[in-house]
């Protein structure tokens, strides 16, 4: 069991490999890894992934003010760019069907250290899909700044969790709540 809240679902090798969010976090930089398998299309368990430029898909009464993020597909959704909003992230770099990565906006960076984040799909043989995110984050700072990053580890964890066990639900279950 992972105490560091570091970690959820990821394998050991998930957690050493190389995200498109590392590069964009100066270091030193801690990582925190989530992962699960989704029994759905890479590319459909992507196209939900564009909806994080709507809705968060966590716990909307947290995190989206108690508006329900959308359960079924959205149709006409803009085209993905580059300063395009996602979460409290902006869109830094993406590849369609394979990885949608955000970075902290400046005033935010400024308050809270640079962040970076990259949700990456891979088919698995046999069918379905791996779903890993990882979140990096800036490792320095005075004590209470890593004692903040702890406690954004553990409420990252539960809200990420949500996260990705939504996406599970829906993208397996062809977009119907």
């Amino acid at each position: 069991m992972n105490l560091s809240g570091r970690v959820w679902g990821a394998t050991g090798p998930e957690q050493e490999a190389s995200y498109p969010c590392d590069r964009l976090v100066a270091a030193p930089a801690e990582g925190w890894t989530r992962a699960l398998d989704v029994a759905a299309p890479a590319e459909h368990v992507f196209r939900w992934l564009r909806q994080l430029t709507l809705a968060p898909y966590s716990y909307d009464w947290i995190d989206f003010r108690g508006q329900r993020s959308p359960h079924t597909l959205v149709e006409g959704l803009p085209e993905l760019a580059v300063g395009q909003p996602l979460l409290v992230f902006e869109i830094a770099d993406f590849e369609t069907g394979r990885h949608l990565t955000g970075v902290l906006p400046a005033q935010r960076a400024a308050r809270h250290g640079q962040m970076a984040v990259s949700y990456t799909v891979r088919p698995l043989e046999g069918g379905g899909c791996r779903l890993v995110v990882k979140v990096v984050a800036e490792a320095k700072g005075a004590l209470t700044h890593r004692l903040r990053r702890r406690l954004l580890a553990w409420g990252d964890l539960v809200m990420m969790r949500k996260q990705l066990l939504t996406f599970k639900k829906l993208a397996e279950q062809g977009g119907v709540a």
